[in-house]
This record gives C-alpha cells, structure tokens and sequence, in this order.
C-alpha cells in the first residue's frame, strides 16, 4: 500500500510540473507573438511617416548654388526626396511658381507690383550683396555709387575719367528676366519710366550681355577693361570686386548695411507646398540650413 501511495505521489507531482511547463511556454509564445506585433506596428509606422517624391526648384541663377549646397545635405537626411533645381532666372522661377510647373520658384530680387497680385508666398532665406567686379589687373578699386550708374549708362566712357588707364570702357551686363540685374539697375538708378508708364533700363546699348553670373565673371576676366556685376557668392580670385563709396562687398559689411548694394534671396511657393516642398523648406531655415546658407551669404536666422 505504501508502494502504491508513493507511486500516485509521484505520478500527481509530474502532472503538475508538466501542466506549469506548458503554462510558461504558452505564456512564452504569447508575449513573442505580442512582441512581433508591435514590432510589425512599428515598421509599417516607420513606413508611413518617411517621406518621399521629388521637388521642383525653379529659377534665379544667383540663389541656385546655395539652393543646391542645401539640397545636397538635406538629401541624405531625407534620401527618399529628390531635389532637382534648375537655375534659369529670376523671372522664370516666379512665374514656375505660379503656373506650378515647379514645387518652388527662386527669384533674387523683390517681387515686381504685377507679381505680388499672384498670391504667392515669399520665403526669404538670405541677403546676397551685388558685386561690381573688373579684371584683377585693373588698377581702379573703388567707385561712387553715381560713378557706376554713369559707366553703365555710358555717360563714363573711359577708365581715366575714373582714376585708371586711358582706355575704353566695356560694360558687361546680364540678359533681360535676370533678378541680379533688376536689383541692380534699381538700386544703381539704372531704370526709367518710358511713356506707358513701365519702367525699362537705362544700360547702355553696346553693352555684353551674358546670361547668369558665372558667364559675366568669364566675360571680365577674359577682358583686361571690363566692368560687370555678380552675385557675392560668385566673386573668387578670377575677378576683382570694387570698393563702392569706401565700402568693401563682404558679409559683415552688408549685414551692418553699410555696403548699400544687396538684395533678397526668395524661394516662392503657391498655395501649401507638397509634404516634401515643405521638408525641404523647412530644412533651410533651421539652424543647420542656415549655417549653409551662412556661407557666403547673410542668414536671415
């Protein structure tokens, strides 16, 4: 009898264990298949909330390298966005915008009475300062504000007239549609109203035209008495910059405005840009996109 006690003892304890074994190990299954779930949940998020697509940059030639610096990092925040700018000018990227044959227009100048009507947005994401630039050799640093206006409306024909060599002047200017020209020709008193009441320039007749900025610093350092303008961002050792009215071009000077000759940089959207126009903006003025953007040029951050 004892025997048998001991064996039924023995039997009811290996029930027990065996039932708490299978308990732990469905307990076991359950919390992985919980676990997985949620990690399932998680990756599908993940998934949802990367953004992706293609933004359109139309526009100014002058904004279009530090549009591209700051799409060159902001893609490999965002490698799911491609960033695609075309530099074509300032006119053109305003009317992009407009017509939305791109995500976001980029202009380097104010916007013009007619197009302040269109309804668009204006992001300001720098101040860039116009250069007037002639060939290293020159011996001419520095010129009035009323000196320049009179070179580029030919009423300054000779260096000599201005402190250089006794030779003629050639004004190099920018093609009609280009905002480095419009802020220049107004900030320089280079514009007129004609009898309809619109405003045309005033440049002299016989002046180079090159479309965009790297082509007028080519055109200058090509030719020894040669005048032009470009963007800030674009002066190197190829070309010299003048002094104007005893003021340097550099970023200080026009963030203290004592270099008078500058203008806005803009990025233009019409109505809510895309999720991915957005992040990219976005980008550009947080502090990472401004220190880009402070560069070469005046953050506005």
């Amino acid at each position: 009898m004892k025997k048998i006690l001991s064996l039924l003892l023995v039997a009811f304890l290996a029930v027990g264990l065996l039932g708490g074994c299978a308990d732990g190990t469905k307990e076991e299954s359950s919390a992985e298949q919980n676990n997985e779930q949620t990690n399932d949940k998680s990756e599908n998020n993940s998934g949802e909330d990367k953004l992706e697509g293609t933004v359109s940059v139309i526009g100014s030639t002058s904004v279009t390298p530090v549009a591209q610096n700051l799409a060159d990092t902001f893609t490999t925040i965002e490698p799911g966005i491609k960033v695609d700018i075309q530099g074509i000018g300032s006119t053109a990227g305003v009317k992009a915008a407009k017509e939305g044959s791109g995500d976001i227009g980029m202009a380097s100048r104010n916007l013009k009475s007619e197009e302040k009507e269109w309804g668009l947005t204006e992001h300001i994401i720098a101040y860039d300062g116009i250069t007037v630039v002639v060939h290293p050799s020159n011996s001419v640093a520095d010129l009035t504000q009323e000196q320049i206006t009179k070179i580029f409306k030919g009423e300054i024909k000779n260096w000599k007239e201005v402190g250089g060599e006794d030779k003629e002047i050639l004004v190099v200017s920018r093609e009609s549609g280009s905002g480095t020209r419009g802020a220049f020709e107004e900030i320089m008193n280079l514009q007129e109203k004609n009898a309809e009441g619109k405003k045309i320039s005033v440049v002299r007749k016989d002046a180079l035209i090159a479309e965009g900025n790297g082509a007028v610093k080519a055109n200058v350092a090509k030719k020894e008495y040669s005048i032009g303008y470009i963007s800030l961002s674009y002066l190197d050792e190829s070309v010299k910059g003048l002094k104007v009215d005893g003021v340097e071009p550099t970023i200080e000077n026009i963030k203290s405005e004592e270099y008078k000759v500058f203008r806005p940089f803009l990025m233009l959207t019409n109505g809510e840009p895309s999720p991915a126009a957005k992040a990219y903006l976005d980008f550009i003025f947080s502090e990472d996109g401004q220190k880009i953007v402070g560069e070469k040029l005046i953050p506005v951050k």
